[in-house]
């Protein structure tokens, strides 16, 4: 018997589009109510900055620990880590006294397509 491993790829599930790109179809309404609470959501410079920590970092995922230094108080930090998990863009995850924060694959690819004009 061989000690030697083989390393797997990590395989993320498919995320699927809500809906089709702006230039293709009308918005639903519902389509509309949820892709407008993320972009509200990103329009806070704020939390633009941690979405784009979180995204950027290694392993793809960040503890808050690691995150927090964006020129807000903590409470502050929580709170609009708390609106971009309410808007689908961020899950998170407590392991002991820490919360790591993971991008919601499913969110970019919405975002992505709605805005992909070549379609």
């Amino acid at each position: 018997m061989s000690n030697s491993m083989i390393e797997l790829p990590v395989v993320e599930p498919e995320a699927v589009p809500c809906c089709p790109p702006l230039s293709s179809a009308e918005l639903s309404g519902a389509d509309a109510v949820r892709m407008a609470a993320m972009f509200k959501a990103l329009g806070d410079p704020v939390r633009l900055r941690l979405f784009s920590k979180v995204a950027s970092h290694e392993g793809g995922e960040a503890c808050v620990c690691d995150i927090q230094d964006v020129g807000v108080s903590q409470p502050t930090v929580s709170h609009h880590l708390k609106k971009l998990r309410e808007a689908g863009l961020l899950t998170s995850e407590r392991r002991g006294t820490w919360v790591y924060y993971r991008v919601e694959p499913s969110a970019l690819t919405a975002l992505a397509a709605l805005l992909d004009l070549n379609r």
